[in-house]
């Protein structure tokens, strides 16, 4: 009995703020968030008794947001500006929208007034049919105009105009065409590439999987990168990576000898007292200890060492002004260290995260070539790091 009156006091409470939540907003003016509240707590069971505050509250907050919607909607009208057409048409679609939502509630019954909530339902299909078509018609002109501009800010207001065009007024006229005209002119274009610097050969792999900004996830709305100049596009940035230098070190291999001396369990043996006896213990039975061992071990051990450094620049040039926009550095290790042993002895002796040496075998030094690609797998997610903290809306 406590659970579920406390659960029926949480109840009372949570509609007890909700309602008051509701009437909050409607004092402030904030309609639509009230008539939402309201609607979402009518939705089930809305004769019962604890329901009637709402549908007063829904009455009153689509009352009062209808009126100051229908006197905007004729001031708009009244000043007759092209401008505000789009405004127009929201503010019907939002007339519309409003008593769409609470149609499926009605009849909403007042019982202690014994009448149903006044609504007062209108028929926009006609304005909303109308001014779709005024505002298409505005839009389209208006994005017509931008997408003469030399300004590419104006050229993507003509994209996102036609595009909402397109959603209000789908296939209107060439809309779609103009559309891919303003993705084209209005995005800007950026050519990568690399520069070898240096007096050794970089994999073309390297070259190619660095150029390759698919795998960067860096293209935007309005950024594309190509790594091969292509006709017909006026190009307005260049992403440059210099390689400065590579450093490979000489092929290495350290060789090393030294003894290990362990204790080790080997085993059990009987406890044996001072005077040479067998202990028992209280069932007569001989106790056993741990029989330790001292084991010696000589360890040969080999490592194989080989290191590649590269060092690049990239550099942002504006193509627009040929001027360079910034530069970053960029640097890349990988190493090649393979260890192996062999021994002579118990290698119980050995510690035992050594182990694992004795089952290494000695590997042939990777070539020079896969010392630059494989330090350039590395310089890839580097240069990602840089391009993506410093992209071109940065700059």
């Amino acid at each position: 009995m406590k659970k579920i009156a406390s659960l029926l006091a949480l109840i009372v409470l949570f509609i007890s703020c909700s309602l008051k939540k509701t009437k909050e907003l409607v004092y402030s003016g904030n309609y639509d968030a009230a008539i939402e509240i309201a609607i979402s707590n009518l939705e089930t069971n809305k004769d019962k008794k604890s329901k009637q505050e709402y549908v007063y509250a829904l009455e009153e907050a689509f009352a009062k947001a209808k009126e100051r919607d229908l006197n905007t909607l004729n001031l708009i009208e009244k000043e007759a500006n092209p401008a505000q057409i789009e405004r127009q048409y929201q503010l019907i679609q939002k007339l519309h929208n409003r008593q769409e939502k609470i149609k499926p509630l009605l009849p909403l019954v007042l019982l202690k007034e014994n009448r149903e909530a006044v609504f007062q339902f209108d028929n926009y299909n006609d304005k909303l049919v109308s001014t779709k078509i005024a505002l298409a018609d505005y839009l389209y002109t208006n994005a017509k105009v931008l997408l003469k501009s030399s300004d590419k800010m104006d050229i993507r207001k003509a994209f996102d105009d036609l595009n909402y065009l397109n959603q209000i007024h789908p296939n209107f006229k060439d809309v779609n065409e103009l559309i891919k005209d303003a993705k084209f002119n209005g995005s800007d274009y950026v050519l990568v590439n690399t520069k070898n610097e240096t007096n050794m050969i970089i994999p073309v792999r390297l070259q190619n999987d660095l150029l390759d900004f698919n795998t960067y996830g860096l293209n935007d709305k309005w950024t594309i990168y190509h790594s091969t100049k292509q006709d017909k596009i006026d190009y307005d940035y260049e992403i440059t990576i210099r390689f400065r230098e590579i450093v490979i070190s000489p092929e290495q291999v350290k060789e090393r000898e030294f003894i290990k001396e362990r204790r080790i369990k080997d085993g059990q043996k009987k406890l044996i007292d001072a005077n040479g006896k067998e202990v028992l213990d209280e069932k007569g039975k001989v106790v056993l200890v741990d029989n330790l061992k001292d084991v010696t071990v000589r360890i040969y051990e080999f490592r194989q060492f080989k290191s590649c450094s590269i060092f690049a620049k990239v550099e942002y040039t504006s193509l627009l002004t040929n001027q360079l926009l910034n530069s970053f550095p960029l640097s890349s290790e990988f190493v090649f260290d393979n260890i192996y042993a062999t021994f002579k002895g118990d290698r119980r002796a050995a510690d035992d995260n050594y182990y694992s040496f004795f089952d290494n075998r000695g590997l042939p030094f990777p070539s020079n070539e896969q010392m630059v690609y494989d330090s350039g797998n590395n310089l890839k997610q580097k240069l990602k790091t840089v391009l993506s903290r410093n992209n071109l809306k940065k700059q």
